[in-house]
């Protein structure tokens, strides 16, 4: 497995196009909200840290949510990212709302990084008042409620995908 991670890393590392993709993103202070009409949360477990309570990125995913009446998207552990959001009148974004994300039910407990999450996906939208749907772990799985969509795994993001470009073709 070490051998086949060291092979990924060392094809990014010479992959210029990656390189600089890395070298020139915005810095979460140079994104101007106003030039988006959606924001995606991309999952991985990484995205239980840092990301769901970061001030700035809830500024910006906000602002396009009410500001430019854009689409809040996400896919697996990306819906961490989405849980604390609040609208302007106080509101969790996921109150009401059918969210889909990577539940903790598929998660496994047992492991050490799991220990490490400091809440949990499902949990956190059942008790900011949202209805969280999951299926199977491998089947794709995608809610759409307003300008809301999220999917489950991977497997849900080119749906997911045709669904945000559907709701901002429509406006």
């Amino acid at each position: 497995m070490w051998i086949h991670l060291k092979r990924i890393r060392k094809k990014y590392l010479y992959d210029n196009d990656f390189m600089y993709a890395l070298k020139t993103t915005k810095k979460t202070t140079e994104v101007h909200s106003s030039s988006y009409k959606a924001i995606y949360y991309v999952g991985g477990g990484s995205a239980m840290f840092n990301v769901p309570k970061n001030k700035e990125i809830q500024k910006i995913a906000m602002d396009i949510y009410e500001k430019q009446e854009g689409v809040i998207s996400a896919v697996c552990h990306g819906t961490a990212g989405i849980v604390f959001l609040k609208k302007s009148d106080g509101e969790y974004v996921v109150k009401n709302k059918r969210v889909n994300g990577f539940p903790e039910d598929h998660e496994k407990k047992e492991k050490e990084y799991f220990k490490s999450f400091s809440f949990l996906i499902r949990k956190t939208v059942e008790d900011h008042r949202g209805k969280f749907f999951f299926s199977d772990v491998a089947d794709e799985h995608l809610e759409v409620d307003g300008r809301l969509v999220t999917g489950q795994n991977p497997a849900s993001v080119p749906k997911l995908v045709r669904e945000v470009i559907n709701i901002i073709n429509s406006k």
